[in-house]
């Protein structure tokens, strides 16, 4: 896809309160992306906020809800998942062509799980993908010893891994969150 037919829309991936409330760099995180719906919406571009619902996020629950910075707005898309792929199960994709998408804007939680799932499926269903670099994140690890990297270095990893990725017909590119646009040609920063 052409940088000139980007069409993108900003996906904000379970940024739920009980998920904030364990997120690693869970202010700066709700910050970058609570400025990246601003400019989305300002541009008019579709802002979609996928809520993961389980036995542990019960819908209707303080915890499953939205956290309040990046709560809805008129006109946002609210997408409630029940798998680490936003796709699986959902209307994200017939969503995401209807309103003539070509370029996903990936923001959330956490990072080695439901963003890197919507992100991979993305690209597999035809999308380019931005992975905004400072506007995902994963679980603060309780005590560092467990089997899991560290938050910063998984953050650090996986915008790695995506800076490298390539993926036939797709554009794939990891940019922080000051230098993402919504304007018609899809999000700035170097190609």
């Amino acid at each position: 896809m052409s940088a000139a037919a980007a069409a993108p829309a900003l996906l904000v991936i379970d940024m739920q309160n009980a998920l904030v409330g364990i997120a690693h760099r869970a202010s700066a995180t709700v910050l970058a992306i609570a400025g990246l719906q601003a400019r989305a919406r300002a541009a008019g571009a579709p802002v979609v906020l996928v809520q993961q619902q389980d036995e542990e996020l019960e819908p209707g629950t303080e915890g499953w809800r939205i956290t309040p910075r990046l709560a809805p707005a008129p006109g946002d898309t609210v997408i409630a998942k029940t798998a680490p792929d936003s796709f699986l199960g959902t209307g994200l994709d017939a969503v995401l062509r209807g309103r003539g998408v070509s370029e996903v804007v990936v923001t959330g939680f956490a990072t080695e799980i439901c963003v890197e799932s919507t992100a991979r499926q993305a690209l597999s269903r035809g999308y380019d993908v931005v992975l905004v670099a400072d506007g995902h994140t994963t679980s603060v690890r309780q005590d560092g010893s467990g089997p899991y990297a560290e938050p910063e270095a998984s953050v650090a990893h996986h915008n790695e891994i995506y800076r490298n990725l390539r993926f036939p017909g797709r554009r794939v590119r990891v940019l922080p969150a000051a230098e993402v646009g919504f304007g018609r040609g899809g999000p700035s920063g170097a190609p």
